[in-house]
């Protein structure tokens, strides 16, 4: 399946894409020609935000453990 960041396009566009009604179709023309074709499906619900980090972890112990992650990979 191909991916489409909205966040790389024009904002009119990224608007014109997201505002496509459940069922409703969005024909994508180019030269004259039917090039595409979008049915909008139901919204999707976004996710529940996490927690917030542990305060007592320090900025030192982040970067220790990335490090060490790192260093298992390579």
């Amino acid at each position: 399946m191909q991916r489409l960041d909205l966040d790389d396009l024009p904002p009119r566009i990224a608007q014109l894409l997201t505002s496509v009604a459940e069922g409703e179709e969005l024909l994508l023309v180019q030269g004259g020609a039917v090039a595409g074709r979008l049915t909008g499906g139901a919204p999707v619900a976004l996710p529940e935000p996490e927690d917030e980090p542990d305060p007592q972890i320090t900025p030192g112990e982040i970067m220790e453990q990335f490090r060490s992650m790192m260093e298992d990979d390579f």
